[in-house]
């Protein structure tokens, strides 16, 4: 019986993969696996012993199966691997596992699920920089109403929002990168940390073991990995997670009936948006991606709780640990799929943004008319309270703004006719929107071509 929508309903089969049952035992084996070949690099064990110790650290000779009988007799999920390891290795057996405690296996095994997790997510970051540089490049210029408090502000474009939207990502794949020093960290140091169990080489033995599996180690490790790496690594993709439920409520927001400026694509052909309402067309990715985000950021506060451990360990992180790294990572995944999949096909209404932007009634051009009047000479504090009390007389007489400026004296004094109808122009007023999406795009480039 299936109870996990992971199982059934969401993620993808490569990021599952990497938290997988059979992931989770294989990555503890090659780290036994490590520790084998790195006792006999010292000269502690035979070198025959740690190849066969190598040899026999597969799924092919130790079973999930093999693994679950013995942990259901111990009580103890490493020793349940080391036991079924041992039982493989014959004579070689009786050095796996020398020196170690649980969590130098377990976690320098989550330190390599970590390496493969973010790599499939800065790959996902790079496929959705490259649909957002894409799409703001198309609409440097597709001028659309700019919104504050849900009110129309000025004008802007397009593409500037979406210019945002990539920068963002663009300091999320930072983020990552620059995590992947501190997360994707082991220990090989044994109980509490000192080092005594793996002898008077225990340095060259812990520098051997992460060299050989490609991971940096923790400097002075309590009896497992210091949990603020795992903190910074949750909160990260909690806000990679809650960036793209900021997009996706953007669009909720400009696919509104009233609004109607962009559409996530729609399948007329088969798609169905409502059992009932047969002409409904839902944004249901980008309301899948918010409520995914939710949960994302949900487990931040437990992984920040793991961090507080009774003296040198304790184990009440590791139950939430198993909840908390495969869910975060999983949707992570699924949330920047979808998200990209939104902007990739996403339909834009051109036509519907600029009709919206004439619905203003010419409203939004007040800043504009005011900073035209202060390049007149007159100053800018009267000036704004000159067009506010116009805007709004004119809002309650339901007269045109622009007939108002007109018919104003202290306006036709210093603006032409000619002028007026320049500040009132929504396409003059978009500032350096257009120059600024060119510059995060050339940015987005580069990081792309240096990938």
């Amino acid at each position: 019986m299936l109870i996990c929508p992971l199982d059934y309903r969401y993620g993808r089969k490569e990021m599952k993969a990497v938290f997988s049952e059979e992931n989770n035992l294989s990555t503890k084996l090659q780290v036994e696996a490590a520790l084998a070949r790195a006792h006999a690099a010292v000269g502690n064990i035979p070198q025959a012993a740690a190849e066969e110790i190598t040899r026999k650290a597969t799924l092919e000779y130790v079973t999930p199966e093999r693994v679950k009988a013995i942990e259901a007799e111990t009580k103890h999920d490493i020793m349940a691997v080391v036991r079924a390891l041992s039982e493989q290795a014959g004579e070689a057996g009786r050095y796996v596992h020398l020196g170690a405690t649980s969590n130098d296996i377990v976690d320098t095994a989550v330190a390599l699920e970590f390496k493969d997790a973010l790599d499939i997510i800065e790959a996902d970051l790079d496929r959705l920089i490259a649909v957002l540089a894409a799409q703001a490049k198309k609409h440097r210029r597709t001028v659309m109403m700019g919104r504050t408090h849900g009110q129309f502000a000025i004008p802007t474009t397009f593409g500037f929002k979406l210019a945002g939207y990539l920068s963002e990502v663009l300091r999320h794949k930072e983020r990552v990168r620059e995590l992947r020093k501190r997360a994707c960290v082991g220990k090989m140091s044994g109980a509490i940390g000192t080092g005594a169990g793996l002898g008077p080489k225990f340095f060259e033995v812990q520098e051997l073991v992460m060299k050989d599996l490609g991971l940096g180690y923790e400097e002075a490790a309590t009896q497992l990995v210091c949990r603020d790496r795992y903190a910074e690594l949750v909160f990260v993709l909690g806000c990679i997670a809650t960036s793209c439920e900021r997009y996706a409520t953007e669009v909720r927001n400009l696919q509104r009936s009233e609004i109607g400026e962009v559409m996530e694509a729609f399948d007329i052909r088969k798609q169905v948006g409502s059992s009932t309402m047969a002409q409904k067309r839902n944004p249901m990715l980008s309301e899948n991606v918010s409520g995914l985000a939710r949960v994302v950021r949900s487990y931040i506060t437990p992984q920040m709780e793991s961090m507080v451990l009774w003296h040198e360990r304790d184990l009440s992180n590791s139950s939430a640990e198993r909840f908390i790294l495969p869910h975060v990572a999983v949707l992570t995944d699924d949330i920047l799929s979808k998200i990209t999949d939104v902007f990739e096909h996403l339909v834009v209404h051109e036509d519907r943004m600029r009709r919206n932007v004439e619905s203003a009634g010419g409203f939004i051009m007040a800043e504009s008319v005011l900073l035209a009047l202060a390049a007149k000479g007159m100053g800018r504090q009267e000036a704004h309270e000159l067009v506010r009390q116009i805007a709004i007389a004119a809002e309650e007489k339901g007269t045109p703004f622009r007939a108002a400026l007109a018919a104003n004296r202290e306006v036709s004094a210093l603006l032409s006719p000619e002028e007026l109808d320049r500040a009132m122009d929504p396409d003059n007023y978009l500032g350096r929107a257009p120059e600024m999406t060119d510059r995060v795009v050339e940015q987005a480039e580069r990081a792309l071509r240096k990938n």
